[in-house]
């Protein structure tokens, strides 16, 4: 017996992967207990979840994470011998799981911000930068926003916090010249994309590019860009949903897309417990690394020559959600 415990099942993402878990534990005659908040950050529900793991006598636990208030109780589940896995994000630290399946935020900020750079070929780059949040720290909002920024040739200014970076000078090695317009919370949502980008306008009408913490984000912005008349700027994002791929990617409204495999993470995830239940090696992190990456990829219609990427047609085959 094992337990997945997720953030939400209001999310398509945290949905995909009760999908592919299921799906893998049926074939690995694994049986799955799946349990999640009622909302983003609801950690009650989540600790009774361990709890009740711990009391069936669960071999392992796979995890999204609400908050750091569940580490106590999943190091109960370890001290009791479950073996327990967080999906999606590493947890603060990374040792309170015994291992993490999840996406490079990084390197997919990255290939959004080498394909903007290459796009632009050494003209203006006037850039809003939308991110999750601007009162908290959250390290995939960080890792996304730096990725981006590194991705376009500029330095972040620091390793654990946005904004620092200088707000104006050259991009890729001196190719061209660049202005930050604005950093701007979105939440991740729609309407906060939407009132994100009418700020950064206001402040700066001349935003050309748009980088986005995920696509719902995006949507918003092209929303208050289509509202404002703005046709012609660059919209990048991370996620690979459906949704997206297949809708405002697809269509070229949306330039590029970084993937991620939600789905992918969980099926992992299920076929190591089902292992170590049946004497198999534990996995080990590679070098220098806190957790195991399971992939990324560009997506964009408009493909540019030397950066590697997929047609959306392609990305359909293993995006998430609906």
């Amino acid at each position: 017996m094992s337990s997945l415990i997720l953030k939400t099942l209001s999310n398509p993402y945290f949905v995909s992967m009760e999908k592919d878990a299921k799906t893998e534990a049926a074939k690995d005659n694994v049986n799955l207990t799946v349990a999640a908040g009622k909302e983003d950050g609801d950690t009650q529900t989540q600790i009774s979840a361990i709890d009740n793991a711990i009391s069936r006598g669960d071999k392992g636990i796979l995890i999204t994470e609400n908050g750091n208030a569940v580490n106590t109780e999943l190091a109960k589940a370890r001290q009791a011998g479950l073996y327990v896995i967080a999906l999606d994000t590493v947890p603060t630290p990374p040792s309170t799981v015994d291992i993490t399946y999840g996406t490079d935020n990084e390197a997919a900020g990255k290939l959004i911000g080498q394909y903007a750079a290459a796009k632009l070929n050494g003209g203006k780059a006037v850039i809003a930068m939308l991110d999750l949040f601007n009162n908290q720290v959250v390290s995939v909002d960080i890792q996304r926003d730096h990725g981006f920024l590194e991705g376009m040739g500029i330095s972040p200014g620091s390793t654990s916090l946005n904004g620092k970076e200088a707000k104006t000078g050259k991009y890729t090695g001196g190719k061209g010249d660049y202005v930050i317009a604005c950093h701007q919370p979105t939440t991740g949502a729609i309407p906060g994309g939407k009132t994100a980008m009418e700020n950064c306008l206001s402040a700066n009408p001349n935003i050309n590019v748009v980088y986005t913490i995920n696509e719902p984000a995006a949507d918003g912005a092209h929303q208050a860009l289509q509202a404002a008349g703005k046709n012609k700027v660059m919209i990048v994002t991370i996620d690979g949903s459906c949704n997206y791929v297949n809708g405002l990617l697809k269509d070229g409204t949306i330039a590029a897309d970084s993937a991620q495999y939600p789905g992918k993470m969980a099926s992992i995830g299920v076929k190591t417990l089902a292992s170590i239940a049946r004497g198999g090696a534990k996995p080990t992190l590679p070098a220098g690394k806190d957790f195991i990456n399971t992939g990324t990829a560009l997506i964009t219609a408009n493909p540019v020559p030397g950066i590697d990427s997929q047609t959306p047609e392609k990305a359909a085959s293993a995006c998430w959600g609906s």
